[in-house]
């Protein structure tokens, strides 16, 4: 129970840090973000079972959407973070062996735009918002790259600590 408080309090601290970053001068599409979060939720997909990890998915998003966003953006994130999280934990499970972290954490990047852009359309009623589905897709996957990076060392250091991992 400790491990997934602290991991939930990781995710909140990315997700927080990660609002600071101004993004959006640099690339100016609504809702790009680094995805400095999913580092805790990948490492938490290679660490715990499929219910742990959807609960610090819930709770990362249903605290973050409280204390730092509105009701929409929860919305959106809550899809998005589902949806990711059910992709990349199925890789984890069935192709561990073939698929790195970063691939992984690439199409949990790419799937988590899918979810978010798919929620907007619903809520918006508008399918034009997937206009900005590449942008957001190439982001992602330059972002995933790096989160699936810092993942890999992750767990390349807790197999040196935790040798059954």
């Amino acid at each position: 129970m400790v491990m997934i408080a602290l991991m939930v309090a990781a995710a909140i601290i990315l997700s927080y840090f990660e609002r600071l970053i101004p993004l959006q001068l640099v690339i100016p599409v609504p809702g790009v973000k680094l995805g400095l979060a999913n580092v805790v939720i990948l490492t938490s997909i290679y660490l715990f079972s499929y219910r742990e990890v959807f609960f610090i998915v819930l709770l990362k998003a249903g605290l973050v959407g409280v204390l730092f966003g509105s009701p929409i953006t929860f919305l959106y994130s809550l899809a998005g973070s589902i949806l990711s999280f059910l992709v990349m934990y199925i890789l984890v499970v069935i192709c561990k062996e073939y698929i790195s972290s970063i691939g992984i954490s690439v199409s949990g990047a790419i799937f988590h735009n899918i979810g978010q852009i798919t929620m907007a359309s619903i809520l918006i009623e508008t399918r034009n918002i997937f206009m900005y589905l590449p942008y957001l897709m190439l982001v992602g996957i330059i972002t995933g790259i790096g989160v699936g990076f810092v993942v890999k060392y992750i767990i390349k250091y807790l197999r040196m600590i935790i040798p059954k991992l």
